[in-house]
């Protein structure tokens, strides 16, 4: 598993191309086996909605990825206990309310 993580890791963009490419061809398939009045065309761009679907939710899957792993990675900062009381809280409250 972690082989394919960091396969992933590495190949982000192949990854999400796969993913859509075989988004596209899942969505085609899917439409050909029902036997729907749609026309080809109309197939067409209904599988390209399905995968563009597909595509942003990896993509947001990605970026949160990105994010957290970034965020582990950074150390943290060290306090030192010679800073004041007043500024020690301070500093204490901003990492409670820093969103990065």
């Amino acid at each position: 598993m972690e082989a394919v993580q960091s396969w992933v890791s590495e190949h982000k963009l192949t990854t999400i191309g796969t993913l859509w490419a075989s988004g596209i061809g899942a969505s085609l398939v899917a439409y050909s086996c029902k036997k729907s009045p749609m026309k080809p065309s109309l197939r067409l761009i209904h599988a390209r909605m399905h995968a563009q679907a597909l595509t942003l939710a990896v993509l947001s899957g990605a970026a949160a990825y990105h994010y957290y792993e970034k965020r582990s990675l950074q150390p943290k900062p060290v306090a030192d206990n010679n800073i004041p009381a007043t500024n020690f809280n301070q500093i204490v409250e901003y990492e409670i309310h820093c969103p990065f």
